[in-house]
């Protein structure tokens, strides 16, 4: 649906119902993730379970042109290199990172990573000696996947693996820095294990292969229970803010931190905030 961004009024509907990149028919595959070019007037559009990335040129609505982009089945959430050019997508039980050109709206690679990679909008850095790379965690395994994403200054790092790390285990859904942070934020919400999904794990971008700090973000909340989930990022870089997931009828919250000392600076409760 292409609403007006004011009124939210609907412009234009179209279904996603159609063949697979199997060349089999899907009644009702779904619309996971959504995001907006920064190259041309498109929005670019993960069709999940038919395995297509749609790049929909919005800028004449009545003759409306969508390029269908094979990519990868069951496509889920993703997010920008650090050019904004290259749409870094997962395909979630594919074990796959599909890399789309905003540019051209062409398929770049099909890159092989860990068990079921969820990264929310992923991570960009720099890693020594590799260059500009983006990160993904996993929900099926410990590993943190590293990609490089330079394919003009480091043309041998681009679009493959260049580095593999372990987090707390498998159950993550987001990863996170930031252009003026030493550290990377890894949750694991969605592990077996209590002890596990109620933290977050820190690692020195500096010094990756140097382990993680854990945090209990459950027990800096005042809390004895609940998951810790996608830390965020404030605009200056300074500070993160985490989630706290409870049931319905249990109290949530959100826990500040300052990313530079890693130490709490709030914490945030309120009766309204239910899983936030």
């Amino acid at each position: 649906v292409i609403t007006d961004g004011m009124t939210l009024e609907p412009l234009r509907v179209e279904g996603t119902r159609g063949m697979d990149i199997d060349n089999e028919f899907h009644n009702e595959p779904r619309v996971a993730a959504i995001i907006a070019s920064h190259q041309k007037p498109e929005f670019i559009a993960n069709v999940k379970e038919a395995g297509k990335i749609l790049a929909i040129d919005y800028s004449d609505l009545k003759n409306l042109k969508v390029t269908s982009i094979n990519a990868a089945k069951f496509l889920h959430d993703g997010g920008w290199d650090r050019t904004h050019r290259y749409f870094m997508s997962a395909a979630n039980k594919s074990n796959i990172i599909s890399v789309v050109d905003s540019k051209t709206s062409k398929l770049v690679a099909n890159v092989t990573v860990g068990a079921i990679p969820h990264p929310g909008r992923g991570a960009n850095l720099d890693i020594p000696g590799v260059g500009p790379v983006w990160a993904t965690s996993h929900l099926g395994d410990e590993a943190i996947s590293f990609i490089g994403t330079d394919p003009k200054g480091h043309p041998k790092n681009a679009w493959k693996v260049v580095k593999t790390i372990n987090g707390m285990g498998a159950g993550s859904l987001f990863i996170k820095t930031h252009p003026k942070s030493k550290n990377l934020w890894v949750d694991d919400p969605l592990n077996a294990d209590a002890e596990v999904f109620a933290t977050v794990a820190v690692f020195d971008v500096g010094n990756l292969d140097g382990g993680f700090k854990v945090i209990n973000v459950v027990k800096d909340a005042g809390l004895t229970a609940g998951r810790a989930v996608q830390p965020e990022y404030n605009a200056a870089g300074d500070e993160v803010w985490i989630s706290v997931w409870n049931g319905e009828t249990a109290e949530s919250a959100i826990v500040v931190y300052d990313d530079k000392t890693r130490a709490v600076k709030a914490v945030i409760k309120d009766k309204r905030l239910v899983t936030p």
